[in-house]
């Protein structure tokens, strides 16, 4: 199935093939950051400050002579843990909401379905600010905000997804045989929304990321030291931009690339598992058309 889904992810997205490398070099560059990254991330060099790319340092230092490379190496786990952690987290959550409430129906469904107009109602960044501001900056906090915040929002699609397949006959069937909701929720209907959960999922990722930068940047997300890529942007890196512009430049394109990179992913990961982007002829229209020609 992997091999399959690898296939035809080169053959029919090449955007999304690239995608997929860069997602691959992010997730390796955060599992082995110990290895590649020349330098501790907090390791400095007191008569290098302020260095510009050489090499020795490649891509120069900072104002306390930090070298760059290894804290944008070191900011990439950062972003890997970020990420993945708030993505599952998101995802378990929407899948949650939206089975009980997509299932139930009803009274349920329609307090649920406020509750969660209300939270999509405030701006997410002033919402997640408040919410930090009141647990306090870290890594694990910063997770676990963004995936209740995004969770309650992707709670949407799961719920659409499950008012569909909730009416199948099998569905109606498990009911008339005196299936508990459980089961069936966990035995019949979870199985069959799992397409749109890892759609959900991969199309996460990016989204939280940038957050984390953004509230980073802000000074609501990760405390320095840690290398954060949002962090490295704001406080020293605003203050010797203009000296040492490489100090704002490489996290940024770190940022840029991966941010890119995992969304390029994320579409087509979402194409190519989602019946209905594939037209009325399905992925296999061009070689019908072919063989009606012939």
């Amino acid at each position: 199935m992997l091999v399959d889904f690898g296939i035809r992810l080169v053959k029919e997205k090449p955007l999304g093939t690239v995608g997929g490398i860069i997602t691959l070099l992010l997730l390796l560059t955060g599992i082995f950051a110990d290895f590649l990254a020349p330098y501790g991330m907090n390791e400095t060099h007191l008569a290098d400050t302020l260095a510009a790319p050489s090499a020795q340092f490649w891509l120069g230092t900072d104002n306390l002579g930090r070298d760059l490379l290894s804290r944008v190496v070191f900011g990439a786990r950062i972003s890997v843990i970020v990420g993945l952690a708030g993505a599952a987290i998101a995802t378990i959550i929407s899948v949650i909401i939206g089975l009980v409430s997509g299932y139930i129906g009803g009274k349920l469904d329609m307090v649920v379905q406020r509750f969660v107009d209300a939270v999509m109602c405030f701006p997410s960044l002033i919402l997640l600010m408040f919410l930090i501001s009141i647990i306090g900056p870290g890594m694990w906090q910063v997770i676990i905000v963004l995936g209740l915040s995004w969770g309650v929002g992707g709670s949407r699609l799961i719920r659409g997804a499950t008012l569909s397949i909730k009416e199948n006959v099998y569905v109606e069937a498990a009911r008339a045989i005196g299936c508990p909701t459980t089961r069936i929720l966990i035995r019949h209907i979870l199985p069959n929304i799992m397409a749109p959960t890892i759609i959900l999922f991969s199309t996460r990722v990016p989204g939280i990321i940038l957050t984390e930068a953004s509230l980073s940047f802000l000074g609501y997300g990760i405390p320095p030291p840690a290398p954060s890529w949002g962090g490295m942007l704001s406080g020293s890196g605003r203050s010797y931009m203009f000296m040492a512009p490489w100090m704002v430049i490489w996290p940024g394109l770190a940022l840029s690339i991966v941010v890119y990179g995992v969304n390029m992913f994320g579409d087509a990961v979402r194409d190519l598992l989602d019946p209905r982007m594939r037209g009325g002829v399905g992925r296999y229209g061009v070689k019908a058309k072919k063989e009606v020609k012939k």
